[in-house]
C-alpha cells in the first residue's frame, strides 16, 4: 500500500488535505478493549487497521495520542490478518465482537485503502464472530459492492445537531449519515448506533430529540443490533489540546469531576439525567434496541437504565446474546 494525500470535503464544502503514511504494524493486530478502572466495559476486541482520523472532532481522544496529526494505515494488514483468523478459529465456542473504529474511523479511508474488500469476506465466513464497522461518514460503496452481509454490523456515531455542526464539522450531517445507514439497511446489513459522547449544552433535550426523530424516520428498528450511550469524558491532558485546537467549542463548559479511572466526567446526577432521557425516548420508539452504556458504573446503570449487568462479563454476555439473535 502506497502513501496518499487524501482530499476530503466536509458538509460545509471546505476542502481539507491529509497526508496518509503507509507503514507496517508491528504490534498485536487484535487486542481486547482496555476498558477503564471501576466501570463496566462491553468486552469487545479491537482490530488495529490504522491510526488517527481525518474527521478531527473537537472532543476526540485521538488528539492526545497522535499529536503530529498524521494519518497512518498499516501496509501489512493483508499479510498478517491470518493471525487474527487463527485466534478466532482456535476457540470456536467463543463469540468475537471485533471493531475497527477505536483508533480510526472504520470507513473514512476505505475509498483508498479498500479495507472492506479484504476484511468482510474473511469475517463473514466465520460463524463465531461479527465485524463492526463504526463511522461518521457516508463511505459505504465498498460495503454495498460486497456480496457478504452475514456477521457485519455497520454502525454510525450520532450526536445532537448542535454538536454535529459545531464539533463534528468535518463529518457529514446527521441526516446524511442516516441516509447512508438506511441504504445499508435496504441492502441487507444489520446496524448499530453509538451516542458517545452525549454532551450537555443549552437545549440538549430538544436537540437530541431531533436526532432521535430523524433516526425513527429513516431506520427500521428491527435491523438495529445495539445502541450504546456514553457521556463526554476526557483525560486531563486533553483539555489544553482541545482549547488550543478548537477554541470555539463549548464542550468543556459542563460540570466535571475526576472519575475512578482518572478521567474527567460529568457529575453522576448529570450522567443519569442524560441516559434516562435518552432511554425514555428510545423505548417509546422500540423496546428491543439492545441499549447499553459505555464505561459506566453499576449505580448509574441501575438509576438510568433500570437494570445493570453488574460487571463486564455480564455485559459481554448480553451483547453476545444480541449477536446470536441476529446472526444465529
Amino acid at each position: 500500500m502506497k502513501d496518499y494525500t487524501l482530499t476530503t470535503e466536509s458538509n460545509k464544502s471546505k476542502l481539507n488535505n491529509y497526508f496518509i503514511k503507509s507503514i507496517p504494524f508491528k504490534g498485536e493486530l487484535l487486542k481486547p478493549c482496555p476498558g477503564t478502572k471501576g466501570y463496566i466495559c462491553c468486552g469487545y476486541q479491537i482490530l488495529n487497521i490504522g491510526a488517527n482520523c481525518p474527521l478531527d472532532c473537537s472532543y476526540c481522544i485521538l488528539q492526545s495520542y497522535f499529536k503530529d496529526g498524521g494519518l497512518r494505515v498499516f501496509s501489512n494488514l493483508e499479510e498478517r490478518i491470518g493471525e487474527v483468523i487463527t485466534v478466532i478459529e482456535s476457540t470456536p465456542e467463543r463469540i468475537y465482537r471485533i471493531g475497527t473504529g477505536e483508533f480510526t474511523d472504520s470507513l473514512a479511508l476505505d475509498p483508498l485503502t479498500k479495507w472492506t474488500s479484504l476484511l468482510i469476506p474473511l469475517f463473514a465466513e466465520r460463524k463465531n464472530l461479527i465485524l463492526e464497522l463504526k463511522t461518521k461518514t457516508t463511505s459505504i460503496k465498498g460495503l454495498i459492492d460486497s456480496r457478504h452481509r452475514r456477521g457485519i454490523i455497520v454502525s454510525w456515531s450520532l450526536n445532537s445537531p448542535f454538536i454535529s455542526e459545531r464539533d463534528e464539522s468535518k463529518s457529514p450531517s446527521i441526516k446524511a449519515r442516516l441516509m447512508a445507514a438506511r441504504k445499508c439497511q435496504q441492502e441487507g446489513f444489520s446496524l448499530g448506533f453509538h451516542f458517545d459522547p452525549l454532551v450537555t449544552h443549552r437545549g440538549w433535550q430538544d436537540q437530541y430529540l431531533r436526532t432521535l426523530e430523524l433516526l425513527a424516520q429513516y431506520i427500521n428498528p428491527k435491523a438495529i443490533v445495539w445502541i450504546s450511550m456514553g457521556s463526554f469524558r476526557y483525560m486531563p491532558e486533553l483539555k489544553p489540546i482541545i482549547r488550543k485546537r478548537h477554541p470555539d467549542t463549548r464542550i468543556l463548559d459542563g460540570e466535571f469531576i475526576m472519575g475512578l479511572d482518572g478521567k474527567m466526567r460529568y457529575f453522576k446526577p448529570i450522567r443519569i439525567e442524560l441516559y434516562s432521557y435518552m432511554r425514555h425516548h428510545f423505548e417509546s420508539w422500540d423496546k428491543d434496541l439492545g441499549l447499553y452504556l459505555c464505561m459506566e458504573s453499576n449505580e448509574v446503570w441501575q438509576q438510568s437504565m433500570g437494570w445493570s449487568p453488574g460487571k463486564t462479563e455480564m455485559l459481554s454476555d448480553y451483547l453476545d446474546a444480541r449477536v446470536r439473535k441476529f446472526f444465529g
